[in-house]
C-alpha cells in the first residue's frame, strides 16, 4: 500500500523499516506479546515475518500504527 501524503508517518518508510526497527528496538518476544501470530512466537526471523504481514492486511495494520505511536511518543 502506497502512501500518498508526505506528512503520513509511514510515507517513504518499508515495511521492512518497520519491522526491523520494532525488531531491535523491542525484541522478538515483544513483538509476539502485543501482535501474537506464529512468525513472531516461533522461530522468527525478518523474511518470514515480512510474508505473513504482506499477507495479513490486520497484522500489518496493527504493526504500522504500534510504530506509527512509538515514533510519536519518541518524539
Amino acid at each position: 500500500m502506497e502512501r500518498e501524503h508526505p506528512n503520513d508517518p509511514l510515507h517513504g518508510v518499508t515495511l521492512k523499516e518497520v519491522l526491523t526497527t520494532l525488531v531491535d528496538r523491542y525484541g522478538w518476544q515483544e513483538l509476539a506479546d502485543r501482535i501474537p501470530v506464529r512468525c513472531f512466537m516461533f522461530n522468527p526471523s525478518i523474511q518470514s515475518s515480512l510474508t505473513f504481514l504482506r499477507k495479513t492486511p490486520w497484522a500489518r495494520q496493527k504493526l504500522e500504527n504500534w510504530y506509527v505511536s512509538d515514533a510519536m511518543r519518541r518524539r
